[in-house]
């Protein structure tokens, strides 16, 4: 163990951790006193337990958020005041990034180099970034004949339920309060059971930037219980959810089942890359592909789990992969040195691990890894793994794995190539690499996704807008377009 490692693991030991909900400018435990335990992927060893947030609970922050909305002090402050405090947030974010970090790495497995040098750094952006943008949105003027005036403007929803993932607990979290709370709305932020310590902390910090009491509310707690309440209450104006696809069209049952509420999802993918044969540095790209797939363990809803390959370079592109997976091998997430940590949980440890079983019975040759790592730790880790699957068909090939699981195919011409790209429910992302920029562009036109790498597997940043075809969701995260979702357009017609 490395010294800066050391350093990590001495302060892991004096950290403090929140674990009630924070409801109306306060830290309260469950109504029902009930606490569930949150356990660290990294070790199997109990952290704290966690306040288990219910439907009362529910009520009494739809109820803070209702009267913090009615009240106005947020949803009707000028839009500077607004940007003020935002950009405190995202300030505090970044004086509290190393405990933030920590909490975050020991909370679902990721490499402490990943929270620090990105995680952290991009949700306070994300934070900045939309409180920058507060003053900055404009109201617009419909022609009209000159004897009137058709005025459009946006006005905050109300109350959003914000319900995000594990896999990236605070940036996830920082996509949907940002653009919302730089909307005038109120929010109530239900993170995942399985890691929500970053969540309950910033509630904190949003309070100590100014925020007004009731305007942001964190309930941990589980979806069945406290998600679902959300989703069905009559007082919720908006669900905006991330997380998998079965879940999402709950959220959509939900939704009709109550007040028709507003609801924006980001669900799940199945990503597809595609390499052909003209490619100049076939290296570079073995190495995006492993990088691709094997980041954050290959919990990452735009993973690109399907290699699809030209049958002229695959066997060499495959070995190539498998090459780098091994820069991949599982590691202490508290370690600076190491790429890829833990599963988020035992569960979805066993899922993946059922996944690369799968594999094994439908036919896959397995070229690299597919067993669990670092058994003695106690925690929960499974080694790069590689298939070569004879058909896109595979269970392995269709079905979101959420693991650090890789799938090769092979195409013969441009056609089959987007053939098979396209063969999914899913159309989150998908990636493209070839020196052609004609066929370039003409294969992105084809691609159902939201995003489509031209010679990358990750492009885009805040600026741009992120969400999916199909059954990967509806509405979109990031950019100016997210305050779409997050206010109602009002058409006022004057006649002079």
């Amino acid at each position: 163990m490395n010294s800066v490692a050391e350093d990590y693991r001495s302060q892991v030991s004096g950290l403090a951790y929140r674990n009630q909900a924070f409801i109306n400018g306060k830290y309260v435990p469950a109504a029902s006193g009930k606490t569930f335990d949150k356990v660290s992927p990294i070790n199997g060893r109990l952290l704290t337990a966690v306040a288990e947030c219910d439907r009362e609970d529910v009520e009494r922050a739809v109820g803070a958020a209702r009267a913090a909305f009615d009240k106005g002090a947020w949803s009707r402050a000028f839009p500077k005041k607004r940007k003020t405090v935002l950009v405190r947030l995202a300030e505090l974010m970044m004086k509290h990034r190393d405990e933030l970090s920590l909490l975050e790495t020991l909370d679902m497995g990721k490499p402490i180099a990943n929270s620090r040098s990105a995680d952290i750094p991009a949700s306070a952006h994300t934070i900045q970034w939309y409180g920058e943008a507060c003053d900055k949105v404009y109201d617009e003027l419909a022609p009209q004949r000159p004897d009137s005036i058709s005025m459009i403007t946006r006005e905050p929803l109300g109350v959003v339920a914000a319900v995000v993932p594990w896999n990236f607990p605070l940036l996830m979290a920082c996509w949907k309060i940002g653009p919302a709370l730089a909307a005038g709305n109120s929010v109530i932020l239900k993170p995942a059971e399985q890691s929500p310590l970053t969540a309950i902390r910033i509630a904190e910090l949003a309070a100590e930037a100014g925020l007004p009491e009731g305007v942001l509310n964190v309930l941990p707690g589980y979806g069945e219980t406290a998600g679902q309440a959300l989703g069905r209450h009559m007082d919720v104006d908006m669900v905006a959810f991330t997380g998998s696809t079965e879940v999402g069209k709950l959220f959509l049952r939900y939704s009709g089942e109550s007040n028709m509420k507003h609801i924006s999802l980001e669900c799940g993918g199945k990503s597809p890359n595609i390499v052909f044969a003209d490619v100049p540095d076939i290296d570079s790209v073995a190495k995006a592909a492993a990088a691709g797939v094997f980041y954050n363990s290959g919990q990452v809803c735009t993973a690109a789990t399907r290699l699809i390959v030209d049958e002229k370079i695959k066997d060499k592109l495959v070995d190539l992969v498998g090459r780098h997976a091994a820069e991949w091998a599982p590691g202490d997430p508290l370690d600076p040195k190491t790429a890829m940590g833990s599963m988020v949980d035992k569960s979805q440890m066993d899922r993946v691990l059922d996944y690369i079983e799968v594999g094994r019975r439908e036919g896959a040759k397995l070229a690299t890894g597919g067993r669990q790592a670092r058994q003695a730790t106690g925690g929960y880790y499974i080694e790069p793994t590689i298939f070569e699957a004879p058909s896109n068909a595979l269970r392995i090939a269709q079905e979101e794995i959420f693991g650090p699981v890789l799938t090769a195919l092979t195409f013969r011409s441009d056609e089959e190539a987007v053939k098979i790209a396209n063969d999914s429910i899913y159309g989150l992302q998908a990636n493209l690499w070839t020196r052609d920029i004609t066929r370039a562009h003409q294969i992105a036109r084809a691609l159902r996704a939201g995003t489509v790498n031209i010679n990358a597997t990750d492009g885009g940043d805040v600026t741009a807008p992120f969400g999916g075809y199909k059954q990967s969701g509806i509405g979109r995260d990031k950019s100016l377009h997210a305050f779409d979702k997050y206010t109602q357009l009002k058409h006022t017609f004057v006649q002079l």
